[in-house]
């Protein structure tokens, strides 16, 4: 006994399955980008910068990088600008910073 191709109980060629997405996958939300992790981004880019802080005692600003590990103190007065935590680096009171452009 011969089958033919178009009886196969698993191939249908006259159906095709048309399934619409809910979310577009070429123009992701900011918001849910940088939610990700750094490496499962559409374009990958580190959670680390550097950022200039500026002392309130003496007011002179200090490059720091945002996930230092050690103590950062000003090197005029002598000022902790910031302590390292397990991630981000944590500002002191009264320190400002502004994030660096390259």
């Amino acid at each position: 006994l011969k089958r033919s191709r178009s009886t196969h109980p698993r191939v249908s060629r006259n159906k095709q399955a048309s399934v619409a997405m809910n979310i577009d996958l070429l123009n992701p939300c900011a918001k849910e980008e940088k939610g990700k992790h750094k490496l499962k981004r559409m374009i990958q880019s580190p959670n680390s910068f550097f950022m200039d802080v500026k002392c309130p005692g003496c007011l002179q600003i200090t490059t720091v990088f945002s996930h230092a590990q050690t103590v950062v103190l000003c090197g005029n007065c002598n000022v902790m600008l910031c302590q390292p935590t397990g991630g981000l680096a944590r500002l002191t009171e009264g320190c400002s910073f502004r994030r660096k452009v390259e």
